[in-house]
């Protein structure tokens, strides 16, 4: 038995001696986050190697292209301002913005070692805080109809989430789990920032505001005013009963006007006009100035 052990280690040494020719890679976090406008690095360790000088390379990968960030020793394209390599293989990144936001792959050759290259990617998230949202809420509402409140921002990233308030006063999503809401019949749409009343009451006046916010931060739009009236239809039957009024008035005016003569037509009232005859053997020929006439005698033998 003690025979066979150092036969299986000379087997293994062959292999164990690739493993340690060849250049391998590793990071501390291939998932960084980080806030726009903050500073990032980008980890990149040679775990092992034996080539002294080994060539360094980083690519970014973003929307299915490929674009180089180091190359050759130097930084490439607007990463010549604003980026540095660090002990040897990590990338830091400085003034992130959501642009960075990509996958960057770290690659290294060794050309003394068994296995020549290796690689590592690590996908970098910039994270964006929301803009102030736009919030549009109807200034008037009638009792018992419905109303649609909206709130939305789209610079945000991750993409933000919606929450209303009234009068300062958080709106929660379930109606039934706060007494101050439970006469409200509303629906709380946090992803599309949709705030919908399915019947309004007096009670749902006040001032709104709507908070937009992910994991970088939040933004808040300016309160607005809304107001919800009764509708008064007694009023409303009035204004029509005293409009039919009007026209019921009007019509028996001109009813009484045309059998009083008022509008008799202008021919009835005035002098009939009869051309007068012809005598005899006269033609008459009318001239280009209207009502002067000459005539011309005939004779008949």
């Amino acid at each position: 038995m003690a025979l066979r052990r150092p036969a299986i280690l000379l087997l293994l040494l062959p292999l164990l001696g690739c493993r340690l020719l060849a250049v391998e890679l590793t990071s501390s976090n291939t998932k960084p986050v980080v806030q726009e406008f903050q500073s990032v690095e980008l980890s990149c360790i040679i775990k092992s190697t034996v080539t002294p000088d080994p060539r360094i390379e980083w690519k970014k990968i973003r929307d299915g292209e490929t674009s180089y960030v180091f190359f050759d020793n130097k930084m490439q394209g607007d990463f010549a301002t604003r980026a540095e390599i660090l002990s040897r293989t990590s990338l830091v990144i400085k003034n992130t913005t959501r642009m960075d936001t990509a996958t960057y792959r770290c690659e290294v050759a060794a050309p003394s070692d068994t296995k020549t290259i290796d690689e590592i990617n690590i996908q970098l998230t910039v994270q964006v805080k929301p803009m102030t949202p736009r919030c549009t809420v109807p200034k008037a509402v009638p009792v018992g109809k419905s109303a649609s409140l909206h709130c939305h921002e789209n610079e945000g990233y991750p993409k933000s989430t919606y929450s209303w308030y009234r009068n300062s006063e958080p709106l929660s999503p379930d109606t039934k789990s706060n007494a101050k809401f439970q006469n409200s019949s509303y629906t709380v749409n946090p992803t599309t920032g949709t705030l919908v009343f399915h019947a309004v009451h007096k009670g749902d006046t006040g001032r709104y505001s709507c908070i937009a916010t992910n994991d970088a931060g939040f933004a808040k739009c300016e309160e607005q005013e809304m107001e919800v009236y009764d509708l008064n239809i007694g009023g409303i039957i009035g204004g029509v009963l005293v409009v039919l009024a009007v026209l019921v008035l009007i019509t028996l005016g001109i009813c009484c006007a045309y059998r009083r003569g008022y509008f008799a037509n202008s021919k009835e009232s005035g002098e009939s006009y009869k051309t007068p005859a012809k005598p005899d053997g006269v033609n008459y020929i009318r001239t280009d100035d209207e009502g002067d006439f000459r005539h011309k005698s005939s004779f008949v033998i």
